[in-house]
């Protein structure tokens, strides 16, 4: 094993990190590791991505349902909306997309490309989010507002992300699940990393007849990344989520700004 594999392998153990202490952020690591580290094409990189953060995702899973802390009535208006958008998208629309998009004065926007750069997009989104201040309510007896029609767009929306990039959509269900539907942050979190494990795991079935999988890999790697929720939990109880959240946006605003510039410019 090299030094670069190295590298990736404890990626995969932050990936997992990351998921225990903010509920997202995995597949923002998980992607950039398994296409710049591990050179694995874009489109195999997002199928991977979903299945170790879906696959991770599923251990706090676990912890949270004994914790009680997750909420099956969001979860499952946001979720089926989601897991039908990313599994068609994943199962029929990714593999019709020529490898060649389109061509301008010579400069050829490949599919690839395409890919990382509307990742990068998203990531530079997402660290904004994660830098800002924001008042979110912790009153676990606050009462929720069901407001199911914009619930299942927001699903449909973070199903076609995470069917195009492969990523779980923490950073944009927990915001939604606070703000939307006034969940308490603990609760969202749960509820969030639930989303995140079902339709992650389901849309990562549907690159089962479209791509070639190396189970030897993505199951060590996994395993890795299993390693590292388990020490994001423990972690969680001695670090403020907050104040890392905020350290967290600006590795991932750093990242963003690499991938344009691998990308674009080189």
């Amino acid at each position: 094993m090299d030094t670069i594999e190295i590298f990736g392998y404890l990626g995969a153990l932050s990936i997992g990190v990351v998921l225990g202490l903010l509920g997202s952020g995995g597949s923002i690591i998980a992607i950039p590791i398994f296409t710049y580290l591990f050179h694995i094409n874009p489109i195999t990189t997002t199928a991977y991505s979903l299945f170790v953060v879906g696959t991770t995702a599923s251990i706090g899973v676990l912890r949270n349902w004994n914790k009680r802390l997750i909420d099956f009535k969001i979860a499952i208006i946001f979720a089926i909306p989601a897991f039908i958008t990313v599994y068609v998208v994943r199962k029929y629309i990714l593999p019709i997309i020529p490898a060649e998009i389109i061509v301008i004065k010579g400069f050829a926007v490949t599919k690839d490309m395409a890919i990382m750069v509307f990742l990068a997009v998203l990531m530079l989104l997402c660290s904004i989010s994660m830098i800002r201040k924001k008042k979110i309510t912790n009153d676990i007896y606050f009462q929720n507002r069901y407001n199911y029609p914009l619930l299942i767009i927001e699903g449909i929306i973070i199903g076609l992300l995470t069917g195009i990039v492969g990523i779980g959509g923490g950073f944009l269900i927990i915001p939604t699940l606070v703000l939307l539907v006034r969940l308490p942050m603990k609760k969202a979190v749960a509820t969030s990393m639930f989303i995140i494990a079902i339709k992650s795991l389901i849309g990562f079935m549907g690159d089962l007849g479209n791509l070639e999988i190396n189970w030897d890999f993505l199951l060590g790697f996994t395993t890795v990344s299993a390693l590292g929720i388990l020490l994001g939990i423990y972690l969680s109880s001695y670090i403020k989520g907050e104040q890392l959240k905020k350290y967290f946006g600006w590795f991932v605003l750093i990242t963003s700004l690499g991938i344009f510039y691998v990308e674009i410019f080189t």
